[in-house]
């Protein structure tokens, strides 16, 4: 019997939003411990599940856990903004009604310590592929002091980015998260709920994942998809990740995409791609928020996708 870890953030708003979907097939992206996948198969009977990670921790332990719906599940190794394209090609886009994505660190690695994303790992790794080649080891101890300022502006947001990086070359070698974290933690910024490495750990993260692009290869292959019918629902944590999913839904919606400053549309004015369902991001409620503090920076947007 498996020991079923943890509930997924924004499980009911998740299953709201595909509420609606009655057969076809729905993609989670982002399987991790297969909690929002085991609870939309539950609340769809009738629709098939094919699910993405790049982990084999994951993949190993969802594996067993979403056995018993048998055919109805399928499991992909990769990045899902290359396991989706080739999903794309094998399958009838008619056929996909939904998609999900988590976006950012899974509970599972951030729970795992030996993994490199918690403040006390005794590792400095942050790989979400433990067979990918750049680790949070490299970036830390490598980088140039230039290439350290700009993750971290771009990154982490960090408005003291020169002083860190330049905390960084001075101290390094690092050999743990813990160290990393706890040597910089006088730099960071103090007095907010968060831990105050916590936007240092994201920056170099983020770096390593090339979380971002991989965000924006995934909604790029949505878009050139072309789905007759489907609900899009992206959930993520920070608002770098926010702003590029707001921004990419809102351009789905235009149906004009002519140059602002042209005077007459020579587009067709046919171009829109569906409709954002809640104008804000949809945030968790009370009692989740009292119970998993995860979901306190959880935001979940959700485009529907309509061109029958």
């Amino acid at each position: 019997m498996q020991n079923i870890p943890h509930v997924p953030v924004l499980y009911r708003e998740v299953l709201k939003a595909f509420e609606n979907i009655e057969d076809g097939i729905i993609i989670d992206c982002t399987m991790g411990y297969g909690g929002h996948s085991s609870m939309i198969l539950d609340a769809n009977p009738n629709v098939k599940l094919i699910a993405i990670d790049q982990d084999q921790t994951a993949i190993d332990f969802s594996s067993e856990r979403l056995s018993k719906y048998g055919e109805r599940v399928s499991i992909r190794k990769g990045r899902f903004s290359q396991v989706i394209q080739d999903i794309l090609s094998e399958v009838d886009i008619k056929d996909i009604k939904g998609v999900l994505a988590d976006i950012g660190v899974s509970s599972l690695q951030l729970d795992q310590k030996d993994r490199g994303f918690s403040y006390e790992s005794e590792n400095l790794d942050m790989r979400m592929d433990k067979g990918a080649n750049l680790t949070a080891s490299e970036v830390v101890n490598d980088y140039s002091q230039s290439e350290l300022e700009t993750l971290l502006l771009e990154y982490g947001e960090l408005r003291n980015y020169k002083k860190i990086a330049a905390e960084i070359i001075k101290h390094r070698p690092f050999t743990s998260a813990k160290s990393l974290s706890d040597t910089l933690k006088p730099h960071m910024p103090q007095g907010k709920k968060i831990h105050p490495a916590t936007l240092l750990m994201q920056a170099i993260r983020i770096e390593v994942n090339d979380e971002l692009g991989e965000l924006k290869s995934l909604l790029k292959s949505l878009e050139d998809a072309r789905f007759p019918n489907a609900i899009i629902s992206i959930i993520s944590f920070h608002s770098l990740e926010d702003r590029i999913v707001k921004q990419t839904f809102l351009e789905w919606k235009k149906s004009c995409t002519c140059p602002a400053d042209i005077m007459r549309c020579v587009c067709g004015n046919d171009n829109s791609l569906g409709k954002i369902i809640a104008k804000k991001p949809i945030m968790a409620q009370d009692d989740e928020l009292k119970e998993n503090v995860r979901s306190r920076s959880a935001k979940l947007r959700v485009f529907e996708m309509d061109l029958s």
